[in-house]
């Protein structure tokens, strides 16, 4: 996979993309990530990538010209045909792990990180331009909600992670929460682990992992809880 993200402010994704599991992907190459400074992209010798918005009101807007530019850079490299344009974004559908599972599908995507008040609305005249939101909330930068969901996606691609079907089975796999963990020591301050994990039946085990699945759907999460028991009727 090739991720390409666009930004005003690199220095907010440098380091998070080079640890932990998206390090490891890097690494083995089974993902390639290029930032794109937007800065690169202006023609004044202040390097613009924002304006006042049109009709006035609060804060700034990011200028379509520097966008533009680095993606049609980008396309002078890679088919625009086969590239997946994100741009996180309130506005966008919410993101989700089937969204996360079907974006690791793709071959190339592309993130355009807002900041202020967005970005120029134009942008989307001249590409094709997908709006995602993590949740209904405001951040000050796309840069962040773009980490989050190339780290859901990146953890997601065979051969990142070790065991993969230790993340196909995380929690909103099955629209259920995972069930809780234990590890050693068995007895801490009195606080034991359940004697099913070390029964050594792998049946019963299983079983008892997928009622607290359930349990805990149910009780913290009863709208991914009403779509479980849609999907298996």
């Amino acid at each position: 996979m090739r991720i390409d993200i666009i930004t005003g402010f690199p220095g907010i994704l440098e380091a998070p993309l080079n640890e932990s599991i998206i390090k490891i992907g890097r690494k083995k190459k089974i993902v390639e990530i290029n930032l794109y400074d937007l800065r690169d992209y202006t023609d004044d010798r202040h390097r613009t990538i924002d304006d006042y918005p049109y009709g006035g009101g609060p804060g700034m807007v990011l200028k379509v010209e520097p966008i533009v530019r680095a993606l049609r850079d980008i396309f002078n490299e890679m088919p625009r045909e086969e590239a997946r344009i994100l741009l996180p974004s309130p506005r966008g559908r919410t993101f989700n792990h089937k969204a996360a599972v079907s974006l690791s599908l793709d071959n190339h995507l592309i993130f355009l990180c807002g900041h202020y008040k967005g970005i120029d609305q134009r942008i989307h005249e001249f590409f094709e331009v997908n709006e995602i939101s993590i949740g209904d909330y405001v951040l000050s930068s796309g840069e962040i909600a773009a980490l989050a969901i190339v780290d859901s996606v990146v953890r997601l691609l065979p051969g990142v992670i070790k065991d993969i079907e230790s993340a196909w089975s995380d929690s909103f796999s099955e629209d259920l929460l995972d069930a809780p963990y234990y590890t050693r020591p068995e007895d801490y301050e009195g606080k034991s682990v359940p004697k099913i994990l070390l029964s050594g039946n792998h049946a019963d085990i299983s079983k008892w992992r997928q009622e607290m699945r359930e349990k805990d759907t149910r009780e913290r999460r009863p709208d991914l809880y009403e779509n479980y028991q849609k999907s298996i009727k």
